[in-house]
């Protein structure tokens, strides 16, 4: 038998609570799997950025990837390292780096799946560059904004196509909205998208792995309060629905850690933005559902890490397609396009490994989310992004939220490894 080391690197941007969190609990959880002919430990730490030589080995069997969105050296590290040392990484950069909101519109259009009316608009303005003049001359055909958002309907969202964490977005009433917000979007590319109103419930699906959590939210609150901290507030068959459109979305773009935003109108869920392959982790916004995230993260890392889960780097979205070109109903479409999602997260092996070697983190997670480490890391959090006189104020009011999840929730585990 031999002995090895699964190492965890996390590369991070100006994460704080959740590594703390996650590293702390993972060194409580003082691991020692039996794998195969091995035993296997499990180290964790942060990846630091510095020159590379494309021929250098990594240590890493997985890394929790927080900067390849937007951060140029890190992603063409991690992708050097998929690549040449056949690393792990949530998510697919690849993927990251080509399909924004919009192809992902595309996308799930193309399974089925109600997305609202979503249009494009070419730039209202444009950076200097050779030969634009004689491409727009040429091609470019004048078009009316009155008219698009005639054809349309108003109430509906103008928004950056590549996303950005609601900068940009504009909701629009109105023509002379829609003339002031594109007048105001620069050189952006926009999407134009139909309201979806009125709807019974606005909800978040975050997903790592094969696990979800369906948060109620409301995105016209303060940062603070858009997770709602209610349970149980859909049916069996609706909280169903949209983790296979999680499991749907998620496995057809790679991506390990991701969250997609629903709305429910007349008994059809309308995805509305799903391409968030980077989701807030911090306690000052996710809050009650912070200890989820951190366990949920914890099982996910570790069994892929300890398994050698292999990196998928295409995409394969034949399956998909084939389906989405039956002559199925939409619903068992969308039934077909979950197993797929299941079969390439290994979800039933995947919650056989926690059942079998996880089955003391719920334990330790209760007690270590009500412990002073927890408490210092909501302070350290807090005081990074409020004024001095709200520090007290915010780091009591996101202790006790997680205080209510650990009477309400955190004693009884979670069912899926039970």
């Amino acid at each position: 038998m031999a002995k090895r080391t699964a190492h965890i690197g996390l590369s991070l941007g100006a994460d704080i609570c959740w590594p703390i969190c996650y590293e702390g609990l993972l060194d409580q959880l003082a691991l020692d799997i039996k794998q195969g002919r091995d035993q296997v430990d499990v180290n964790c730490e942060r990846v630091t950025i510095e020159p590379f030589n494309l021929e250098q080995p990594v240590k890493y069997d997985v890394v929790i990837d927080r900067l390849t969105h937007w951060y140029g050296v890190s992603r063409e590290w991690i992708k050097k390292a998929i690549v040449l040392n056949d690393l792990y990484v949530y998510n697919n950069p690849w993927s990251l780096q080509s399909n924004e909101k919009h192809t992902s519109y595309a996308a799930m259009l193309r399974l089925g799946l109600s997305v609202p009316e979503t249009w494009m608009l070419p730039p209202k303005a444009y950076e200097n560059q050779d030969d634009l003049e004689v491409t727009l001359q040429k091609y470019a055909r004048m078009f009316s904004l009155d008219e698009i958002g005639d054809r349309i309907g108003y109430p509906f969202f103008m928004k950056p196509y590549h996303g950005g964490g609601w900068k940009g977005v504009s909701k629009i009433d109105n023509a002379g909205d829609l003339h002031k917000a594109y007048n105001e979007s620069g050189t952006e590319l926009m999407n134009l998208q139909k309201a979806v109103l009125p709807h019974e419930h606005f909800v978040r699906c975050v997903g790592l792995g094969p696990q979800f959590r369906i948060v109620n939210y409301d995105p016209g609150a303060p940062l603070h309060d858009r997770y709602r901290m209610e349970q149980g507030f859909l049916s069996a068959e609706h909280e169903e629905e949209l983790i296979d459109i999680g499991l749907t979305i998620n496995s057809f773009f790679g991506w390990d850690f991701n969250s997609a935003e629903s709305l429910l109108q007349d008994g059809t869920w309308h995805p509305i933005d799903f391409a968030n392959a980077c989701p807030d982790s911090q306690v000052t916004s996710l809050h009650y559902h912070f200890p989820w995230l951190i366990k949920a993260n914890l099982r996910w890392s570790i069994f892929c890490a300890v398994t050698d889960r292999k990196m998928r780097k295409n995409m394969d979205w034949d399956p998909f397609i084939k389906i989405a070109d039956s002559d199925r109903s939409q619903a068992e479409k969308l039934k077909a396009y979950a197993a797929i999602g299941n079969k390439r997260f290994e979800t039933e092996k995947f919650r056989e490994f926690c059942r079998k070697n996880l089955g003391h983190l719920d334990e330790l997670a209760y007690d270590f989310f009500g412990s002073d480490i927890m408490r210092d890391a909501i302070h350290q959090k807090v005081s990074s992004l409020f004024p001095a006189h709200e520090i007290d104020e915010f780091t009591e009011l996101f202790w006790t939220r997680i205080q209510d999840w650990r009477e309400r929730e955190g004693q009884h585990g979670d069912k899926d490894f039970q």
